[in-house]
């Protein structure tokens, strides 16, 4: 009978329940500082499911970031174990330690190879050029200066960032990396940059491509009047099939020639457009952007959530990375604002300055939310494809600063 009661015991013991609130070796009275913080990560997990379920927040990236989150701070499931990729944070240069993540690392830590060796943000670039329509772009080019435009926030925030002191260049750029509203792009810079901030960056980044409904209205009615809201541009031209096979042939060659560091991002995203409007991949067109992206997906969304534990994310440093990329991303979209502005008076109020919001790489929330903004003061407006042109010009305009700050960082010998 006594070793069945110390067997029931031994196993409550063991319980996630018995951790979070056991005090010393047998008492069940309170919680400790680190059990705290889990409890807290859970609860943010928790919300954010709910933002994804509940409000429909961009599910796909939010719901899997999530709960990977979720799992990662119940005390004793140990299913992610940040240690193997970070190491102290003392290290110049830290090298994976693969052979413990062979041996005693798990599922999560395997997948979240995909992550720190970049393979994860290039095939999303693939599946995104095999899903996107160059078309509003295409036929009108001045969508670039928008995407131009909102990659502000992008450079605002790296300085803000090496001001503030607590941050190397490497990190700053990093962070700055945020701004752009695109999660691939922040993680393949930081795993090169700043590979102890990972966890902070990626969540941050993603976080806030699934809030843009949440935050980009409130800026966009700010720094834009109900006319201008209201107006009702042009169709646009209709685009030749030769134009869209040429496009991104061309900007690849060009980009690649000018930033080289930018390769791995644009090449992949102009392959799988190149899938798409050839005519003649229709399988791997249909691969890229349903299986294999949403694969990637999943992959990529639980593991990064699970790097976001107590410990690593409950931290005055990480804090100030969250506010910092909310500050990125807030500037960014109010740069494009003003691009569109630019755009309204130079064409006495023919564009719409709402369309500017979407020059952030996120493709295409973004674009939606301009409509949506739009549709409220005009219910007749369609502005979707429209602002298209400056959500794609963003997803290029975000790769090219992701090559700019990596080729100043070997310059510099940061990496």
């Amino acid at each position: 009978m006594q070793l069945f009661i110390d067997g029931l015991v031994n196993f409550f013991q063991s319980t996630s329940v018995y951790k979070i609130f056991a005090q010393g070796a047998d008492s069940f009275v309170s919680l400790g500082t680190a059990d705290l913080g889990s409890i807290i990560m859970i609860g943010i997990a928790c919300v954010l499911i709910y933002l994804a379920i509940g409000k429909g927040f961009e599910p796909l990236l939010l719901l899997p970031m999530a709960f990977g989150m979720l799992l990662a701070n119940i005390p004793g499931a140990n299913i992610m174990h940040n240690e193997f990729f970070v190491g102290t944070g003392q290290e110049e240069h830290f090298v994976i330690d693969y052979g413990r993540i062979l041996h005693e690392g798990g599922l999560f830590d395997l997948l979240y190879l995909g992550v720190k060796l970049g393979i994860y943000p290039s095939l999303i670039f693939l599946g995104i050029g095999a899903m996107t329509d160059f078309s509003p772009l295409i036929s009108n080019p001045k969508s670039l200066m928008l995407g131009a435009a909102a990659q502000l926030g992008v450079f605002v925030a790296f300085f803000g960032a090496i001001l503030s002191g607590s941050f190397t260049l490497g990190e700053g750029m990093s962070i700055g990396i945020i701004g752009g509203a695109d999660g691939p792009t922040a993680i393949l810079v930081t795993k090169q940059l700043a590979p102890t901030l990972l966890p902070a960056i990626a969540i941050a980044a993603y976080s806030y491509m699934a809030l843009i409904p949440i935050i980009q209205p409130p800026i966009m009615k700010l720094l834009t009047t109900k006319k201008q809201r209201a107006i009702k541009m042009e169709q646009l031209r209709t685009v030749s099939k030769k134009e869209k096979i040429l496009f991104p042939i061309v900007t690849a060659t060009v980009v690649i020639l000018i930033i080289p560091d930018a390769a791995p991002l644009i090449g992949m995203l102009m392959l799988g457009n190149l899938f798409k409007e050839s005519g003649v991949t229709e399988r791997l067109s249909k691969t890229a952007q349903n299986e294999l992206i949403n694969i990637v997906t999943i992959f990529l969304g639980v593991t990064v959530g699970a790097t976001a534990s107590a410990q690593s994310f409950l931290n005055p440093k990480t804090l100030l990375i969250v506010v910092l990329g909310l500050v990125a991303f807030s500037i960014s979209t109010a740069g494009g604002l003003l691009g569109g502005q630019v755009m309204y008076f130079l064409t006495k109020g023919k564009v719409n300055p709402l369309i500017g919001s979407a020059g952030v790489s996120a493709v295409p929330m973004a674009a939606r939310v301009s409509q949506t903004v739009g549709q409220k003061e005009n219910p007749t407006n369609y502005l979707l494809m429209h602002a298209m042109g400056p959500n794609v010009a963003g997803v290029i305009g975000s790769a090219v600063a992701a090559g700019v700050f990596l080729t100043f960082a070997r310059i510099l010998g940061i990496i």
